[in-house]
This record gives structure tokens, C-alpha cells and sequence, in this order.
């Protein structure tokens, strides 16, 4: 196995364009395990943590962006951005332990393509969006469009994530993460939950965007139980039909985990939770 540690992005994709079994090592978390258990046997292994920018969370046409290499510790730290997307930051900081924590990226959970995921649902809900660098040029996509399947994503061979964007945080908005997990840390969700919107000045839903993670083959966007609570104040009955809404949109599988019944009824436990906490948010209280 070869290891590099190229200083531009330039260099980087040159590196990864030129080799099979080529992969990208950011914060490592995934990657070092695989090859530890002996998962993987790369040709080769490019750390991209040298190149400018990839450790840096800058801000940009009212968001942010996240260099590929930042870890959930790092984004924690980031004043401005926790008080823009806690719900990013708090999803991000549930990765592992405070060890991994201090090292696992937005950008490899992402790439890592499970679907219980932490941060992508998160990310969904906030709109997030990536910018893939390769041998054809630079190209920004929907993080949601990224996952393909398990394991899988639709990045072309020598691309690689260079950061994350965050949008601008509406005015009166708020997100939100949640997920159950058997145990109380270290687990991978069960289900995951995250929820961005807006509220206008009478407390009414103008916007909105809900996600769920672990209960189909890749993250989803609910756009029916965004719809089902647009234009409502978050009462009972609109929160009762944004649950009904995301458990009948999983599609979990069944395991010692949690039956596809349960793990639907919890899909909307956690979508009613974590819409009062985003709305909290988006008005300006602490959630």
C-alpha cells in the first residue's frame, strides 16, 4: 500500500485519477478500522488533511463552509456555526466516542454511505449541500444525492468530497437531530431524525424540510411531512400528521434491533420531537 499526502486539490485528483483501489483518508474513523480488520487492501491511500482549506469552517454567502477534513469536535467549537445549524452540529458530535469525535468528518460519514448515518440526515434537512472535486472539474450536488445504497455513493472514480455547505439560517428558523439507539452512546441509530423550518411571525410553519435515516436503503426527504405541517401552527393535530407521515414513509428493515413495525412508529416519535425542538429554535429559545 501507498500512502500520499498531496498539498493541492489538483494533486489529490491527479493522485486518485491514476490508481485503482484508490481511497481518501480525511478523519480516518472508517477507514483505519476497515483496514485494520483487514476489510480493505488499498493500492493506495491519499490523506487529503494538507490540502489548504480542507481543515477550515469559512464563512460563505451567509453559511458555511466545512472543509472535508473538520471534524465533529472542531465544528462543536465553531460559535457561529453551532448557533446557525445546531441540529448539524449535534447530529455530527453523536459519531462514536469523544475520541472519534476529535477526528470522524461530515464529509466521510457522508461518503461512508450507511444509512444510519448520524450527520446525513441532518444534513438533508438543512439543505446541505457538497462540492466534488475530480478529473472532469468541480461540481456542487445535494448531499442527499450523494448516497446511492449501502456502502455506495454516485461519486465518479478519482472524485473526492473537498467540504460541506451550509446555507444561510433563515430568519425565525431551526433544525433539529434525534435518533434512538439501543444503547445509551456508541450505538448506530435505530432511526434518525432531522428537521429544518421556518415560522413566521404568528408561529406558523412557512417552510420546512424532514428527513429520516436507517429506515431505507440510503436517507430520505419526506416532502409529505413537510407538507403535511405547512402553513399550521405546531399543535397536536399537526404534529400528529407529520408522525403519521414519516412512519408511513420508512421502509426499515427488520433485525434484533427493532421490528419494521417499530421502527416505524419511532420514525414518527422522533420527526413530532424533533419538529418541537427546531421550531423552539427558530424561535429563538433554548431547545
Amino acid at each position: 500500500m501507498r500512502y500520499e499526502a498531496p498539498q493541492s486539490v489538483e494533486a489529490a485528483v491527479d493522485l486518485l485519477a491514476g490508481a485503482e483501489g484508490a481511497f481518501v483518508l480525511a478523519g480516518g474513523t472508517d477507514l483505519l478500522v476497515k483496514l485494520r480488520s483487514e476489510m480493505l487492501e488499498p493500492d493506495l491511500v491519499v490523506d487529503i488533511k494538507r490540502i489548504a482549506g480542507m481543515k477550515e469552517i469559512t464563512p460563505e454567502d451567509g453559511g458555511w463552509r466545512i472543509g472535508a477534513a473538520v471534524s465533529g469536535a472542531e465544528m462543536g467549537e465553531h460559535a457561529g456555526l453551532v448557533a446557525d445549524w445546531p441540529g448539524v452540529v449535534e447530529a455530527a458530535g453523536l459519531i462514536g466516542s469523544t475520541q472519534v469525535q476529535g477526528r470522524a468528518t461530515l464529509a466521510g460519514n457522508l461518503c461512508n454511505a450507511s444509512p444510519a448515518a448520524d450527520s446525513v440526515p441532518a444534513m438533508v434537512a438543512a439543505n446541505a449541500t457538497v462540492r466534488i472535486v475530480g478529473p472532469q472539474g468541480t461540481r456542487d450536488i445535494a448531499v442527499i444525492d450523494v448516497p446511492e445504497s449501502p456502502g455506495k455513493t454516485t461519486l465518479a472514480p478519482g472524485e473526492f468530497i473537498a467540504s460541506v455547505f451550509l446555507p444561510a439560517k433563515p430568519k425565525q428558523g431551526g433544525d433539529a437531530y434525534l435518533r434512538f439507539i439501543p444503547r445509551t452512546e456508541m450505538d448506530i441509530a435505530v432511526v434518525g431524525c432531522g428537521v429544518s423550518l421556518v415560522l413566521d411571525s404568528a408561529g406558523k410553519v412557512t417552510s420546512a424540510r424532514v428527513s429520516l435515516g436507517a429506515v431505507g436503503p440510503k436517507v430520505m426527504l419526506v416532502e409529505a411531512a413537510a407538507e403535511a405541517i405547512l402553513g399550521r401552527a405546531l399543535d397536536d393535530s399537526a404534529l400528529e400528521d407529520l408522525a403519521a407521515a414519516c412512519s408511513a414513509a420508512a421502509s426499515p428493515i427488520e433485525d434484533k434491533r427493532g421490528t419494521v413495525d417499530f421502527r416505524r412508529h419511532v420514525a414518527g416519535v422522533l420527526a413530532r420531537r424533533a419538529a418541537e425542538i427546531a421550531a423552539t429554535r427558530a424561535k429563538g429559545e433554548t431547545a
